[in-house]
C-alpha cells in the first residue's frame, strides 16, 4: 500500500514508514534513501516532532553501512542512472545511495552525447561525479537542389513559350469527425490527491499511537507513584498532561479517520471516471471535489457529468 502511495506522490510520512520497514529489513541503501527525503521535506508540525530524532538514528545507522555519490550534470532535465537504473533528472535532490564498490554514473539528454563517469565508494564513503554534456555530432544533410519558385517555370530551353497550366490547389477531404478522447487529467488528479489523504492517514495514525504511548507512559508513571487522578491533588499537574496527551491522540485519530475517507472516495472517483461509458464526443464537465461539514464528521460532494 505504501509503494503505490510513493510512486503516486512522494510525501514525508509516506517515505519516514517506508524507511523505517527497509531499516527493519537491514535494507539499508533503501531505507537511508526514504529517510533522507522524510527528512529534507519534515514539516513543522508539533505532532510529528518526536518521530524526527528516530528517523535521525535510523539515517545515520544506515548510512554507515553504504555509500553516497553526489551527481552534477551540466544540463538540467538529463536522466541521472547509476547502475542503468534511472535515479531521476538533473538536478538531483540530494545524494544517491549505493552499495559500498565500483559504480557507473551516466546521463543522457536527447540531442547530446552520452556522458559517463565510474567512481568507487565505501561504507559511509562519499564520492562526488561532474558530468558535462556536449552536443551529438550529426552528419551533414545532404544538399538538396533548390526548385523554381516561379508557377509553371522549366527547365532553360524546354517548353519555352508554351502556354502555363495553372493548377488548382486540391481541396481536402472531409475528416470524418471523431468522437473526442476522453481526457485522463481527472483520474491522475483524484489518484494524486486519494494518495495525499492516504498519506496524511498514516502520518497522523503514526502521531496519534506516539500521543497514545505517551498517555499510557503518564498514567503508568502515576500509578506507580501510588497516585490516581480522581481526589489527588498531589498529582494534579501530571494528571493534566494525561488529559492533554489523550485529548490529542483522539483529535490525531479523527484527522486521520477522515483523511482514510477521504483517500478512498477519491480513489473511488478516480475508478468511476476511468470506467465511465464515454458519450461519443461530448465534452464532460469539470469534476468538482467539494468538503461537506456534518455534525458527525467531514464528507466530500463529488459534481460532475461524465
Amino acid at each position: 500500500m505504501l509503494l503505490p502511495a510513493w510512486e503516486l506522490n512522494p510525501t514525508f510520512d509516506v517515505a519516514y514508514n517506508l524507511g523505517n520497514t527497509e531499516y527493519q529489513l537491514k535494507k539499508y541503501r533503501e531505507a537511508a534513501q526514504y529517510l533522507s527525503f522524510a527528512l529534507r521535506h519534515w514539516p513543522l508540525l508539533k505532532g510529528v516532532a518526536k518521530l524526527k530524532p528516530n528517523a535521525e538514528k535510523w539515517l545515520a545507522e544506515s548510512r554507515a553501512q553504504v555509500g553516497a555519490v553526489g551527481v552534477t550534470v551540466s544540463m538540467a532535465g538529463a536522466e541521472v542512472l547509476v547502475d542503468g537504473k534511472v535515479t531521476g533528472r538533473a538536478p538531483l535532490e540530494g545524494e544517491v545511495f549505493v552499495e559500498p564498490g565500483e559504480h557507473r554514473v551516466e546521463a543522457r539528454l536527447s540531442g547530446y552525447e552520452t556522458a559517463s563517469q565510474t567512481v568507487r565508494v565505501g561504507k559511509g564513503g562519499t564520492a562526488k561525479v561532474e558530468l558535462a554534456m556536449t552536443l551529438a555530432k550529426s552528419e551533414a544533410n545532404e544538399a538538396t537542389p533548390v526548385a523554381n519558385v516561379a508557377e509553371g517555370a522549366s527547365a532553360p530551353g524546354a517548353g519555352a513559350g508554351a502556354p502555363v497550366e495553372k493548377k488548382t490547389p486540391a481541396v481536402p477531404e472531409q475528416q470524418e469527425q471523431r468522437p473526442q478522447e476522453r481526457t485522463w487529467w481527472p483520474v491522475i488528479a483524484l489518484g494524486a490527491a486519494s494518495a495525499v489523504g492516504l498519506g496524511l492517514g498514516v502520518g497522523m495514525t503514526v502521531a496519534s499511537n506516539s500521543a497514545n504511548s505517551e498517555a499510557r507512559a503518564q498514567q503508568h508513571k502515576i500509578f506507580t507513584a501510588g497516585g490516581g487522578c480522581v481526589a489527588s491533588p498531589s498529582f494534579a499537574g501530571q494528571c493534566a498532561e494525561l488529559h492533554d496527551a489523550g485529548e490529542r491522540a483522539g483529535r490525531l485519530g479523527d484527522i486521520a479517520l477522515a483523511s482514510y475517507i477521504a483517500s478512498g472516495v477519491l480513489a473511488t472517483a478516480a475508478l468511476t471516471y476511468a470506467l465511465w461509458p464515454g458519450r461519443g464526443g461530448e465534452k464532460a464537465t469539470a469534476l468538482l471535489v467539494l468538503p461537506a461539514p456534518r455534525v458527525d464528521g467531514v464528507g466530500v460532494v463529488m459534481v460532475s457529468a461524465w
